[in-house]
C-alpha cells in the first residue's frame, strides 16, 4: 500500500494532474455577430438540428425553407440580435423580426413579421438574449419543439407554462445555442 501511495504522490507532484483534459472556455459572440441557431436535446432526433424559417414560423428538420437568398440556397436560417430584438439576417432584403406571443391564445407562439407588419396583438419583440454559453432565451424562458408540423418538421415555441402548446403532442424542451457564421447568407424568408 505504501508503494501505491508513493507512486501516486510522485505522479501528482510531477504535474500529471495538469495533463488531464481541460474544458475549453466558450467565447461569447460579438454584439454584431450573425449566427445560426441549433437545438440541443440529447437522445432525440432534433439534437443538433438547425433552425429553419418559413411561413412566418421557425422549424427544426424542415426539408426546405424556400427562401430567396443572396448566395444560393440556405439550409438554415441566419439571425442577429439588435437592442433585444431577434432578426432574420438579410443584407439586401426587407427586415424580418421575430416575436413571441405568451398569452393564453398564443401559448408561446414564436414567429416573425416582415417589414412594417406589426406583431400579433399580444406579440412581444424584445427580451431575446444570449447568455455566457451563447444559449438563447426570451425574457429568461427556454424553448420547446413539437413534432408533426409542416412537412413533418418540428415547430419551435417559447416555453410559456404550457407543455403541449397549440394542441401539439410529444413536445420536448430544448436548449437553443447560437453558432457564429463567418460568411452569412442573407435571405428573405417566406410569409
Amino acid at each position: 500500500m505504501s508503494l501505491l501511495l508513493f507512486i501516486t504522490t510522485a505522479l501528482l507532484s510531477a504535474g500529471v494532474s495538469t495533463a488531464l483534459p481541460q474544458a475549453t472556455p466558450v467565447t461569447s459572440l460579438s454584439p454584431d455577430a450573425k449566427f445560426s441557431l441549433m437545438a440541443l436535446r440529447s437522445a432525440s432526433v432534433i439534437h443538433f438540428a438547425n433552425f429553419e424559417a418559413a411561413k412566418s414560423s421557425l422549424f427544426l428538420n424542415l426539408p426546405s425553407q424556400n427562401a430567396s437568398c443572396d448566395a444560393g440556397t440556405a439550409d438554415y436560417a441566419t439571425f442577429y440580435l439588435q437592442d433585444g430584438g431577434l432578426y432574420l439576417y438579410a443584407a439586401s432584403a426587407t427586415p424580418q423580426q421575430l416575436y413571441v406571443d405568451r398569452s393564453g391564445m398564443g401559448q408561446g407562439k414564436l414567429g416573425y413579421t416582415t417589414g412594417a407588419q406589426p406583431p400579433p396583438r399580444n406579440g412581444e419583440r424584445e427580451s431575446f438574449e444570449l447568455d455566457e454559453n451563447n444559449d438563447l432565451t426570451f425574457n429568461g424562458a427556454g424553448f420547446l419543439a413539437c413534432p408533426n408540423s409542416v412537412d413533418n418538421a418540428w415547430s419551435v415555441w417559447v416555453s410559456a407554462g404550457v407543455d403541449q402548446p397549440g394542441g401539439n403532442e410529444g413536445c420536448l424542451g430544448i436548449s437553443v445555442r447560437a453558432v457564429e457564421i463567418a460568411e452569412p447568407n442573407g435571405c428573405l424568408y417566406t410569409e
